[in-house]
């Protein structure tokens, strides 16, 4: 006796006919496909649009608290590593489509519509006015906000040594101390006198410092820069 091959399309034919009319089910997924799409605009003019703070009622119990963080938390991990937390209208970035459906995944569970999206990432990403990883918030209340979703790649492990300077005004002039001294170190003994001696030295470092900071102060002046404390919640670039 042979046995026949199992055709898995015809399986599933027979299987779609139990459950009604192939235009029921043509109706019913379009039906589903045009509010998932409805949704999907929804969401993303909110993102574009933003919104002053405003508070998402989240139900507690369905929560991560592994996600739940508060704005303190989030202002030193900004001034750290020189990011932005901003209203999510000011991000020029691409949101991907994970986030989106994380975000209907999220309001089907708390039953809301979220608002007041918040982004986490370093200053290029954003349309700031004049004056590497984002992150995407919801606000929940209370200086309170739940992360939705992360992507892009990771910060260079170097980027909070190299921002470190830039965190406030005491450390800048660490910096300029420190990078003095070694550019002082360089310069051979004697060079500027027949005799070496420590006063030779710390009469170039003098100058050395004094040069250094001129062109920081300028460079700073110049570009409109501040320090990480200063622009972490900023919409403007030359804050």
């Amino acid at each position: 006796m042979k046995f026949q091959n199992t055709n898995i399309e015809e399986k599933l034919e027979k299987e779609r006919a139990k459950n009604g009319k192939s235009d029921e089910i043509l109706a019913e997924v379009y039906q589903i496909l045009q509010e998932d799409l409805q949704k999907q605009d929804r969401i993303q003019q909110t993102i574009q649009r933003g919104a002053n703070y405003v508070t998402n009622q989240f139900d507690f119990d369905s929560l991560e608290t592994n996600k739940i963080y508060h704005i303190d938390q989030i202002k030193n991990i900004c001034i750290d590593y020189r990011l932005r937390f901003l209203d999510s209208k000011y991000f020029k970035g691409t949101i991907p489509q994970e986030a989106f459906s994380k975000i209907k995944v999220l309001e089907k569970t708390h039953e809301i519509q979220l608002k007041g999206f918040k982004v986490v990432a370093p200053s290029k990403l954003f349309k700031l006015e004049d004056k590497d990883d984002p992150l995407l918030f919801a606000p929940i209340g209370n200086d309170y906000f739940y992360l939705i979703h992360k992507w892009g790649n990771d910060l260079h492990p170097l980027r909070k040594v190299l921002v470190w300077p830039f965190k406030n005004i005491v450390n800048l002039a660490l910096a300029v101390l420190i990078i003095s001294y070694c550019c002082t170190s360089l310069i051979p003994s004697g060079l500027f006198s027949k005799t070496n001696s420590s006063s030779e030295f710390w009469i170039i470092f003098f100058f050395m410092f004094k040069s250094l900071a001129a062109v920081v102060i300028f460079y700073g002046f110049a570009l409109g820069k501040n320090f990480n404390s200063a622009i972490w919640k900023s919409k403007y670039f030359n804050a």
